[in-house]
């Protein structure tokens, strides 16, 4: 089973933007009520693509020049990355459902 992994400003080029495979990159923060909610989902999306997509997680407290050039200004948000570019982007929380068919789209 694939787990998120955790992304820091350090390490956001060689996991995200080099990576092979697609990333979901998760903007989020431990204050943030929705953010927690999504959470379980986030993880269970990582089990449901396994190696199709790599699943990573920013605290924008902890990362902010992150969260700054990827316009991140609510979260949680969600961007998709493909070839090192953002390809689609999620804001707010959704049902696992809803969450796991615009991940479908943005990578089909």
């Amino acid at each position: 089973m694939s787990a998120a992994i955790e992304v820091t400003e350090s390490n956001f080029a060689a996991e995200v933007l080099e990576s092979d495979v697609p990333v979901l990159v998760d903007f989020w923060a431990v204050w943030c009520g929705p953010c927690r909610q999504m959470a379980p989902i986030v993880d269970q999306i990582a089990a449901d693509f396994g190696d199709r997509l790599k699943v990573a997680k920013c605290d924008v407290d902890k990362n902010p020049s992150l969260q700054a050039q990827y316009g991140v200004s609510a979260i949680p948000t969600f961007n998709i990355f493909k070839g090192g570019k953002v390809v689609h982007q999620i804001i707010g929380g959704r049902p696992r459902s809803q969450f796991k068919e615009e991940i479908e789209a943005a990578l089909a």
